[in-house]
Order: structure tokens, then sequence, then C-alpha cells
């Protein structure tokens, strides 16, 4: 069964995007505060089919974060390039704030690929992350002791790195079912000296699952999506990150034809060591979760089809990881349903 249902796409191609990575290492956590997954980037309706043809998603992405001991001294390590053989006291707090803008072209095919439907994309960021380190580091490297009191800070505006992705999609009735492969391409403003960083430095792949369970006659949702990150060295630093594993998902219900209302949630956990870190970080392995309200409205655009969402999120939880809030604002222009099709939805929906 295909779901072309009044509204659905408000997350339906966001979070089709499998590749929406904001890399800003304001943010979050692996490589001295930065991760190739963004949590919160799939939401509701992950796994439904799509109308044939192109479309486009649009998001506003905003987060502020906080972290103190090791996620906050790591940052400094790496941009002071302070050797693996120096011990670091780690009494530092860190701040930052990312304001981006992400653009997620994406094709969906009418041709059958493995019995599903194949979706493809691309998607880029431009945008400001500011961050801030204050606090005490001192350095001892045998009878040498140095101390570094006050505050180290910077900020940047400019693009970060570009995110390809294939998905395939499956649907039974109201069982609906999504795989993907997406990965990171570094050709982000990136300099591993320069708090903070747009783009990430390094290569990426991730591979994942979703299933979505949809009853479009009662009008209730509920979405749940796995991922696997594996990380590449970092060639400026030497640093490659372990590997990431990340759940997002989703649960909604449709007060109206257009309307819906929900809450979303991650979970976000790195289970194997990093390695070319200070030996003072230990494996800093990086966990963090989020939930929080989504909102979200579709609407007729000419010949097309409109939707707006906003979704935002608390965090908890975190270790070796910058944490706080973030909020996703995204709109997405997409091919309208069939004609046959949307006098269905209007019978089924409430």
């Amino acid at each position: 069964m295909r779901s072309n249902k009044p509204g659905s796409r408000v997350i339906n191609y966001a979070a089709a995007v499998a590749a929406l990575v904001l890399c800003a290492d304001v943010s979050h956590a692996d490589q001295g505060g930065s991760s190739f997954w963004f949590p919160g980037q799939f939401a509701s309706l992950v796994a439904m089919q799509q109308t044939p043809g192109w479309a486009l998603s649009v998001i506003d992405y905003h987060s502020g974060v906080a972290a103190t001991g090791g996620a906050a001294a790591a940052k400094e390590i790496l941009a002071g390039k302070i050797p693996a053989n120096v011990n670091v006291n780690l009494n530092l707090s860190l701040s930052g704030r990312a304001d981006l803008i992400a653009l997620a072209p994406s094709y969906t095919f009418t041709t059958a690929v493995l019995g599903g439907q194949l979706v493809v994309g691309m998607s880029g960021q431009y945008g400001r992350a500011a961050t801030s380190i204050a606090g005490t580091l001192t350095a001892i490297a045998g009878p040498i002791v140095m101390t570094r009191t006050g505050m180290l800070e910077g900020s940047l505006t400019s693009y970060g790195d570009l995110a390809p992705f294939a998905q395939l999609l499956w649907s039974h009735g109201v069982d609906n079912y999504m795989a993907y492969v997406t990965g990171n391409i570094p050709v982000g403003d990136y300099d591993p000296t320069r708090i903070p960083n747009i783009g990430l430095g390094h290569g990426a792949i991730d591979i994942g699952g979703a299933y979505t369970y949809f009853d479009p006659a009662a009008g209730n949702e509920i979405s749940g999506v796995a991922g696997l990150t594996y990380n590449f060295r970092n060639p400026d630093t030497l640093y490659r990150s372990g590997i990431d594993f990340h759940f997002d998902w989703g649960a909604s219900h449709y007060l109206t034809k257009q309307l819906f209302l929900g809450i979303v949630g991650y979970a976000y956990q790195q289970i194997t060591d990093d390695s070319g870190q200070n030996p003072i970080l230990g494996g800093f392995r990086s966990r963090v979760f989020g939930v929080g309200p989504q909102i979200g409205y579709g609407f007729p655009v000419a010949d097309m089809h409109g939707s707006l969402s906003l979704r935002g999120y608390g965090e908890f939880g975190a270790a070796n990881r910058p944490s706080g809030w973030n909020t996703w604002l995204t709109f997405t222009i997409s091919p309208s349903a069939p004609a046959a099709i949307a006098r269905t939805k209007h019978l089924v929906v409430k």
C-alpha cells in the first residue's frame, strides 16, 4: 500500500534524505566533538513510499550545546595539536551554537528495483558555527609544565561536506520497510587547528534500515530507523573515530487530513574506541539521548505538494559529547499524488 496522505511528506522527504548530515563540529562528538551522523535527522514516516519524481527539502537547523571535561578538552587538544605523549588536565568547559541551512534534492524512480522503490539524492549545507572553550588547561611533558587559563573562541560561516545517499522502500499494507546507504564526502571547509568547523575532515559510510507502521484509517503512525557508521581516518590529524550505532524514532497522529502532532527521539552510542587520540581521553566512546515534540502540515503549491514540519529535541545522558538542544524546521516540495490516489486518501483519512 502506498500512502499519499495529505501532509505525509511533511517528514517523508526530509527523513528520506538519509544523508542530512549537518557536520558542524560545534555540536556533536567523536573526533574532538564531531560525528558524521546527526541524531534526529530521521523522524516519522521514514519508510513510506514516495510519489515518483524530483523533490527538494530545505532544512533550517539550530542547536546549542555545552560540555565539560574530556568532551571539552578533546577540542582544544586537536586544535592545539598537543602531542599524544603530553599529559593534559581536563579542567575546561565548552559551549557552542550552530545555525545551518541544508539543501537535499532527491529523485524517486518509477521502475521497481529488487521489488522496491529506489530513491537517490545528495545533501549539503551552509551556515554558521561558533564555539568557546573556557577554563584551565595544564599540559605536562616530563619536567615541563604549561598552564593556559582563559577563553579560546572562534566562529565560522562557510559550507559543509556533501552526502550522497540511496534508499529502497517496500510497502505491505500497514507495514513499510526501508534500507539505506549514505556517506560523507569531505569537501567542506575544514581546518584541524580551528574551532569550530563546518566540514568534518574525513570520509564515512553509514548503512541501516527502517520500519514504519501506518494506519491511514486511524491516522496513527510509528517509525524507527537504526544504522551503523564506519569512519575513515582523518588525514590531517591521523585520528579515527570508532563505529557508531544510532536509533531515531517518531510517532504521530493526524488531527486532520493535513495536520499531525507527535513525539520524536533518538539514541546514539559509539560501540568501538577511537584511535589516534591523546591517551588521557581513553577510548572516548560518545553517547547521547534526545526526545521532543513534532508538528507538521501539508498544503498544495501550484501543481506540487508542499509540507512544513518542526521538531525539537532536548538531550540527556551524554558522555564524551557536547549536549543541549536542537531544532529542525523543514520545508519540502514534491510531486502531487495522482488524482485517483488523492480521492482514495480522502476517503480513508479522518
